[in-house]
């Protein structure tokens, strides 16, 4: 369940893809998200519900927290998934189910630490380690997209609102919308993601450092042997060969063995993620 769109996967007991489809998201409107994945569950037929959101489940209420699709917060998601669709579901926040499927058969197979990250409406990460996911003792490990950008500049303020009711969030500049928000601020011109991406301005050249920054955080703290990028900013090139190049001067080493890799699965792999709930 993303914040454009939903995607539906059905995979047989050897892992192979039998069935795909994507619908969009309502957004805004809680009974018709519920009603648009209980009509894909539908289609897919019998077999075992793992979903992924743009959010966790609180320990505390069992309630969504923390999703950038913000009517879902608040909801008893998971029982009423279950409700309409009659049948048990596991629930796991998408940047984690992204990073399981990469790190089951995907960029990340057979490293010890595998970081997903998920560039796209908004903006998580998932942490896999030895092929089991790390939730963490709050149900927010991997959650980079909340911190602040690191070292801020001049170029970087003002801190932009975030919807969790802070500013200069990483995700108010890494995610689509906030490219797109920087570029118009910058150029009075309002563009798509992709469009900017295409056009290689300053724009993107704005992101890749942020982009830089920001993993060099993450490799400061959780050092992992793969980071691979997720969400539809996972599909512009340069990010593969720039911010590799730019996050050596962050990260508190003489050398950076972290790869940065592009999903094997697709962009949203996540989906894949979702069904590996069940193994």
């Amino acid at each position: 369940m993303g914040g454009t769109k939903i995607e539906a996967l059905a995979l047989d007991a050897a892992g192979r893809e039998v069935f795909r489809k994507r619908v969009a998201t309502p957004r805004g409107d809680y009974a018709a998200t519920i009603a648009a994945v209980s009509s894909l569950v539908k289609e897919l037929g019998t077999g075992s519900v793992g979903v992924g959101i743009p959010g966790a489940m609180s320990q505390v209420t069992g309630l969504v927290k923390n999703a950038n699709s913000t009517w879902l917060i608040g909801k008893p998601l998971k029982q009423d998934l279950e409700k309409a669709i009659g049948r048990e579901v596991r629930l796991e926040n998408d940047a984690n189910c992204f990073a399981l499927s990469e790190a089951v058969d995907g960029a990340g197979k057979g490293a010890g630490v595998v970081f997903g990250v998920i560039l796209g409406t908004g903006v998580g990460g998932g942490i896999v380690v030895d092929g089991k996911v790390i939730t963490g003792a709050n149900a927010i490990a991997g959650e980079w997209g909340h911190n602040p950008l690191p070292a801020p500049t001049a170029a970087d303020l003002p801190h932009p609102p975030c919807y969790c009711g802070r500013t200069g969030c990483i995700e108010t500049y890494l995610s689509g919308p906030g490219l797109s928000r920087d570029h118009e601020q910058r150029t009075g011109e309002r563009r798509t993601p992709e469009e900017i991406a295409a056009l290689g301005n300053e724009s993107i050249s704005r992101y890749l450092e942020r982009l830089a920054r920001s993993l060099a955080g993450v490799i400061n703290v959780l050092d992992p042997d793969v980071i691979v990028l997720g969400g539809g900013m996972s599909n512009v090139a340069r990010l593969y060969t720039e911010v590799p190049r730019l996050w050596s001067r962050y990260v508190f080493s003489d050398r950076v063995a972290t790869r940065l890799a592009r999903p094997v699965h697709g962009d949203s792999s996540g989906v894949r993620g979702a069904a590996w709930l069940w193994e």
